[in-house]
């Protein structure tokens, strides 16, 4: 459907305006605030809801949205009407479009992806079958009865599916910090993903013998056990949905849970990757987590910077947050672009760092770079050019995936760069943990870049050492 059709549909539904139940709405609150309901299409996510929420909430006159993957919609509270074009752009610039998710999904290529799966299993099973392999262990039984070969299938499938998507980030989650310690080479490096295995094996085996001594141990009437097997069927049909992608509509109600419980239960929190103190005593922030929401704020992305400005500080912090740089306009929208360093150039422009390689207009690079922002706009609607600042790579900075720039001050006055990885690094005269500081006295900057190095901090000589030093802000005296 066009951005226009799209913008028709949500102003036939201004207050007053009687609306189709499957398309917006909008009424006004005696409170002063209109209420509209857009619904949307390919919203079935947690994550969807708070990028959709996300790019809304920027809009002028706006004081809370709320979106609902359930119900596959989002309401909008503002100090009244809104554009309806205003609203069909920001709903695009997250990544979807007004309207309904169908019941079925329309693409085909999901549809043969799950044909294909089908084929897999079935063809597993009758090599089971026809080999002799369903009779190998007292249990194997028939299939149609469910034995040890049905669950050998199932086991399979969700290894190659659910298990490798939910586990996937935490292996590596746990190796990029082993990393950090230098120890990435041969078997030392498998270590993480080694003792994680075994970890699982062990577990699996443990709680899959408590839960067989409890099954052999207790009956339960048949009526409950017919109410379990219906109730197990429907969670797996919602997830059977979320993971094939063959029913928008239903993956939208697979059970979550709810946004604000982690943060109630004291887990609500995140990393700050990188962060730099304003002349003014305001501090930016960027966040290492996928999506944040922020208390009193929005939710950002860990592509974004936010300012934060404080009216204490220390133990109790105090203070208000806004946008500062919004990373998906101007270019920064991989997973590689999340941002992990932040300060800025003698000459004003923003400097920044990203977790892996970056391709945006003006500069493509690296994790071991840096690239300069010159702002025609800040704030919740960012504008600007990019252009290569340090390329780490001409000085030795690519040597492995440990020097990753992972924190950077820039003095104002000389121009060094003071500079931290995310673990080991070798340069020019100079070598180190993630946890030291050394700098980068340059002669030449650019897309080729020439510097002299020397040690400044070695972590170690103040208790720091095995620690990772992800950000960094000197003070002159």
């Amino acid at each position: 459907m066009s951005a226009r059709r799209r913008a028709r549909r949500l102003a036939a539904a201004a207050p007053g305006v009687p609306a189709r139940t499957s398309g917006p709405r909008a009424s006004v609150r005696g409170d002063s605030l209109t209420t509209t309901v857009v619904p949307v299409l390919g919203m079935t996510c947690r994550s969807c809801e708070a990028r959709i929420e996300r790019h809304v909430s920027k809009l002028s006159n706006v004081r809370r949205v709320s979106g609902s993957a359930a119900r596959g919609r989002v309401v909008i509270e503002s100090l009244g009407a809104l554009p309806a074009r205003a609203v069909a752009a920001a709903i695009g610039a997250a990544g979807y479009e007004i309207g309904r998710s169908p019941w079925l999904e329309r693409d085909r290529y999901v549809w043969l992806e799950v044909g294909l799966s089908l084929v897999i299993v079935a063809s597993v099973a009758y090599l089971a079958q026809v080999t002799g392999l369903t009779d190998i262990a007292s249990g194997a039984g028939d299939l149609a009865s469910g034995g040890l070969v049905v669950a050998l299938v199932l086991g399979l499938a969700a290894g190659i599916s659910t298990c490798m998507a939910l586990v996937g980030g935490l292996v590596m989650a746990l190796s990029a910090s082993f990393q950090a310690s230098g120890a990435t080479s041969g078997l030392a490096g498998m270590r993480p993903t080694l003792v994680f295995l075994a970890g699982r094996i062990g577990g699996y085996g443990l709680l899959g013998g408590v839960l067989g001594a409890i099954g052999a141990g207790v009956t339960m009437p048949a009526s409950v056990t017919a109410i379990l097997m219906i109730v197990v069927a429907i969670v797996m049909t919602l997830l059977g949905a979320r993971l094939t992608g063959v029913s928008p509509r239903i993956a939208g109600w697979t059970p979550t849970l709810p946004m604000g419980l982690g943060r109630s239960l004291g887990l609500g929190g995140t990393d700050v990757a990188a962060f730099a103190f304003m002349a003014d005593g305001s501090v930016l922030i960027s966040i290492d987590s996928s999506t944040f929401a922020v208390p009193g704020f929005t939710t950002i992305e860990d592509r974004d910077i936010v300012r934060f400005i404080p009216t204490s500080l220390g133990p109790t912090t105090a203070g208000s947050f806004e946008w500062f740089l919004d990373g998906s306009d101007v270019g920064l929208t991989t997973s590689g672009e999340d941002i992990d360093a932040i300060d800025f150039a003698p000459d004003g422009r923003l400097l920044v760092s990203v977790v892996g390689s970056f391709g945006i207009s003006g500069a493509s690079g690296a994790d071991e770079d840096l690239v300069a922002f010159a702002a025609t706009s800040l704030g919740a609607i960012s504008s600007g050019t990019w252009d290569f600042y340090f390329d780490g790579s001409d000085v030795g900075l690519n040597s492995s995936s440990s020097e990753d720039v992972n924190g950077v001050w820039v003095d104002p006055e000389t121009g060094e760069i003071y500079l931290s990885t995310l673990g080991s690094f070798g340069v020019s005269g100079v070598s180190g943990t993630g946890a030291d500081l050394f700098i980068c006295t340059p002669s030449q900057l650019g897309s080729t870049t020439a510097c002299a190095f020397r040690i400044y901090w070695i972590a170690a000589d103040f208790g720091w050492g095995g620690e990772v030093t992800d950000g960094i802000q000197l003070i002159r005296p």
